[in-house]
């Protein structure tokens, strides 16, 4: 299995450990989005794709986010969270978000640190493109028709649809 491609949308936010997103694609097949690369105490790593866990109002239903003291939906007061084994704040937010998708082994998850930073660099140090702005972008309109052209059945009618018009017999 190879990472055959590695996209890097660098962050310009407010949050400075997040650097950036990538999108990598394994043998041109399979994709991962949202992996981030973020700046930590020992320099740049990698995080996989996760999302907050939820955890449903036993009146409700409602899917609030882990640790709520109320449900959002009805106000009820959500069960009390077991006490984390640890008074580590950073051990805590990590248990509130689960990976994706992640490898399984050491070799993979260093290859795709590896190629994410190895990308990330070549980004860094490439000159940032400049793109046009919406404004300046040409919009495409379809040519107007001229007086003696009559609208066909090719060419699309932009009048709304009434179902009166239709002949169904």
């Amino acid at each position: 299995m190879d990472i055959t491609e590695v996209r890097i949308f660098k962050r310009n936010s407010e949050d400075k450990k997040l650097k950036a997103f990538a999108t990598i694609t394994f043998d041109n097949c399979f994709v991962v989005r949202n992996i981030k690369v973020i700046e930590g105490n020992k320099g740049l790593f990698v995080a996989m794709p996760s999302r907050k866990i939820k955890e449903a109002c036993p009146k409700c239903a409602f899917k609030n986010p882990a640790r709520s003291k109320y449900c959002g939906q009805c106000a009820t007061a959500m069960p009390a969270a077991p006490p984390p084994a640890t008074s580590d704040d950073r051990n805590q937010r990590q248990s509130e978000h689960r990976d994706i998708a992640h490898p399984i082994t050491a070799e993979c998850r260093e290859m795709i640190q590896k190629k994410v930073l190895e990308a990330y660099e070549v980004e860094e140090d490439s000159p940032a493109v400049q793109r046009p702005a919406p404004e300046a972008t040409p919009s495409h309109k379809p040519p107007e028709a001229t007086p003696s052209q009559e609208p066909s059945e090719a060419t699309p009618s932009h009048e709304p649809f009434d179902a009166t018009d239709v002949d169904v017999g």
